[in-house]
């Protein structure tokens, strides 16, 4: 019983947000990417370059999220039932592999530093551009991650920590500057540089694992929490036990399914008709995006005890309470 057809919104407001906000980084990012080149190239320090090759990641990743937010509104199909939305979490896994890979690169540029340091120049220039930078990426960053979240977009939201990470690292850049202008040890350069290097090393494997995880489809325990709050809300007295609750999302789509028990003198249509009224209030409660599947389960003796229907047909076992719904209890793999 999927909703996938009626609950499929394609172009909707939620996609124009997220591809404006996608758009925006991009352009931000060409611009900022210049200037600290222009910045490196002035100063020739390598933490300044470090910042510059985070930022070359920066516009190839918002550019591969630009194209993922764009697919993943394409509503499901016969190749993609499921719809497209997983391809978000391949734009996050590839977004942290390209940040690690950003990490060797800076490390690599750094070393010879350390042996022979070069004198900088026109740092106090170098140091504002690096500071407007900053300034810039951070707001970017926030407004990427405020609006992912308003918009359940995983490729945005990844997206924004990448660009907020960035902003640290031109603040952690700033200090390093500092440090050589006031004590002259062109090896601090070298040295911020590899410190900068370690901390996006930290981000990228952190955005990785949050890629595997919805890749792998890993239970998000307050979205279980929450449907079941909401099936506790709506709960019926013939709806007699709630077992076997799975949920995952595909982009901003969520799918879940679970067993449902009901009075086992029901007949298909009533059946039916519960298993419709469920999934559209659960589609309803997640933004009209998703499907919910519900495999309804006849009750048994075993069940007398916690059914609420008091005119019962075939009662074996006088009522005495009906357990309240958790979510401990729906995930069990066991009827109730």
């Amino acid at each position: 019983f999927g909703c996938m057809d009626r609950c499929s919104v394609p172009h909707s407001s939620e996609f124009k947000l997220r591809r404006r906000a996608i758009l925006v980084s991009v352009a931000v990012g060409i611009v900022l990417l210049v200037g600290k080149f222009v910045a490196a190239a002035l100063t020739g320090s390598a933490a300044i370059l470090s910042d510059a090759l985070e930022s070359i990641i920066n516009v190839v990743a918002s550019g591969f999220a630009f194209y993922s937010i764009a697919l993943s509104d394409i509503p499901p199909d016969r190749s993609h039932p499921y719809g497209h939305g997983k391809v978000e979490s391949f734009s996050a896994g590839f977004e942290g592999a390209l940040i690690a890979l950003a990490a060797i690169a800076i490390v690599w540029q750094a070393l010879p530093g350390f042996f022979t340091p070069q004198p900088l120049l026109q740092l106090d220039l170098g140091i504002v551009i690096v500071l407007g930078a900053g300034l810039t990426n951070a707001a970017l960053g926030l407004f990427l991650i405020r609006t992912g979240k308003q918009t359940q977009s995983l490729a945005l939201t990844a997206d924004g920590r990448h660009v907020l990470t960035d902003s640290y690292t031109s603040v952690g850049v700033i200090i390093g500057l500092v440090l050589v202008r006031l004590t002259g040890w062109n090896v601090l350069d070298s040295i911020t540089a590899c410190i900068i290097a370690l901390n996006i090393l930290i981000s990228g494997t952190s955005l990785l694992r949050v890629s595997v995880s919805h890749l792998m489809d890993a239970s998000d325990e307050s979205v279980l929490q929450d449907i079941v709050d909401t099936l506790q809300q709506i709960r019926r007295p013939e709806w007699i036990d709630l077992h076997q609750l799975r949920s995952w999302r595909s982009g901003d789509r969520h799918h879940i399914d679970f067993h449902l028990t009901l009075p086992r003198y029901w007949d298909i249509q009533q059946g039916h008709a519960i298993d419709t009224e469920i999934e559209q209030k659960l589609v309803e409660h997640f933004g009209g995006k998703g499907e919910a599947i519900i495999h309804l389960d006849p009750c048994t003796p075993h069940h007398c005890s916690m059914c609420q229907i008091r005119d019962c047909p075939v009662r074996s076992t006088a009522f005495r309470r009906a357990p309240k719904w958790t979510m401990e209890m729906a995930v069990n793999w066991q009827p109730g």
